[in-house]
């Protein structure tokens, strides 16, 4: 049976105590409010979970506490991407037997002038959809890894069995709207974009796996709805009000600024890994005003 991603997804936060030390008491807190809202499941170690400041156990021992405590109606995917195949696979693997049914892995990209191509995107995704246990999501996000897998390796890796989808976070809605298209009919495509998410969902994304909803799910989550309801003044609303607040906790502050926004709204954000700092008295005045009126 293939697995539906339809709804909206948070790449959970990870909490770290003071020390830098994972806050495990605040993982279960996150967590437990997040299991009374809709969200169709959590994405662990992504991006947004500061994936690549944590080691190897840390990030086993994350997904095992996010899997005791998540409500059984939630999906759980695990962010595995690495820059060899051989490990990609031994870590989806591991997340497979801890009861994770996908793994989200970004494309490699430190050997840029060697990787940057479709050719050797689709060798990796295909090396490691044949040694995986569960399926594959591909994650593109170009403003972090400077590298961006062209359409027609997408729509080439949609012909893979144990590849089932792509959370597209460019941003640009153009080639979303490609991707759609092309890919095989079953394909999902996700985005990872909270700015362009009402106009995604129109345009035939399946779901959406968003940062920005882990301060504020209702809104978002209130997006969907209006979109499944077909009540377009709402969805348009919605996407209105989020659009200033989603832009400064992403693309502006990042993790940082989304974690002080989670502090704001009843959720444990705290502090990132260094080198990332908290953000300036400025910037956290301006997220403030931003997140006022979406409380809750």
């Amino acid at each position: 049976m293939s697995l539906k991603l339809h709804g909206i997804f948070p790449p959970i936060t990870t909490p770290f105590d003071h020390n830098g030390n994972i806050y495990s008491a605040k993982v279960q807190h996150n967590v437990a409010k997040w299991n009374l809202t809709t969200l169709s499941g959590y994405v662990v170690m992504g991006s947004t979970g500061e994936s690549v400041m944590l080691t190897t156990e840390e990030k086993i021992a994350l997904w095992e506490q996010v899997a005791h405590c998540a409500a059984p109606d939630k999906l759980l995917i695990a962010g595995t991407g690495m820059e060899s195949v051989r490990e990609t696979v031994c870590l989806t693997n591991r997340a497979a037997e801890i009861g994770y049914k996908a793994a989200m892995v970004r494309t490699p990209h430190y050997y840029k002038n060697l990787i940057n191509r479709a050719d050797a995107q689709m060798l990796y995704y295909r090396a490691v959809a044949d040694q995986s246990r569960i399926p594959l999501i591909i994650y593109n996000w170009p403003q972090a890894t400077g590298v961006d897998i062209p359409v027609e390796a997408v729509v080439a890796l949609s012909e893979h069995p144990n590849v089932i989808a792509i959370k597209e976070s460019s941003g640009n809605l153009e080639k979303v709207m490609q991707m759609i298209r092309e890919v095989r009919h079953g394909f999902q495509v996700m985005v990872g974009s909270a700015p362009t998410l009402w106009p995604s969902l129109l345009m035939g994304a399946c779901g959406a796996i968003l940062a920005y909803a882990n301060a504020a799910p209702y809104s978002v989550i209130a997006i969907w709805e209006a979109f499944r309801t077909r009540e377009e003044a709402a969805g348009l609303d919605w996407q209105n009000r989020i659009g200033r607040a989603s832009a400064l906790v992403t693309t502006k502050y990042g993790v940082p600024g989304l974690k002080y926004a989670m502090d704001l709204n009843g959720y444990y954000g705290g502090p990132p890994r260094l080198p990332l700092s908290v953000p300036t008295a400025e910037a956290k005045k301006e997220i403030e005003e931003a997140f006022r009126d979406l409380k809750g």
